[in-house]
């Protein structure tokens, strides 16, 4: 019996194999930042992973400000949907929380390149 057995691996979600995904392969067929594709050339702009990284950061920015909108309501008297306030703020946790240990293995393989001798 395997106690996690019923989690999926590392390897089978979409983040398990980064490299494999093209920015081609976004969802609606558009590059990172909205760009489009030159017509007929399939060429990839050489800024893809700086506005892959721009797309990342205005995601968790707009989680949020999402959760403090619905926060916000709540407060209020606005609305009566305490459970999803509380969602939005806990999936704006986990967002920034994700982002902050990305920037760190990036700042980490920074350092590690630096380090190396040539």
């Amino acid at each position: 019996m395997n106690p996690i057995g019923s989690v999926t691996p590392l390897s089978a979600s979409p983040l398990g194999r980064l490299d494999q995904v093209s920015p081609l392969e976004l969802p609606g067929g558009a590059l990172p930042g909205g760009a489009q594709p030159a017509a007929g050339t399939g060429a990839v702009p050489t800024d893809s992973f700086s506005a892959l990284l721009d797309n990342l950061v205005g995601g968790v920015a707009a989680k949020q400000q999402a959760a403090v909108a619905a926060t916000n309501q709540v407060l209020m008297g606005n609305s009566s949907q305490l459970h999803s306030s509380v969602i939005a703020m806990q999936e704006s946790s986990v967002a920034f929380g994700l982002m902050v240990e990305v920037r760190n293995k990036l700042v980490e393989s920074y350092q590690e390149l630096m380090r190396m001798q040539v």
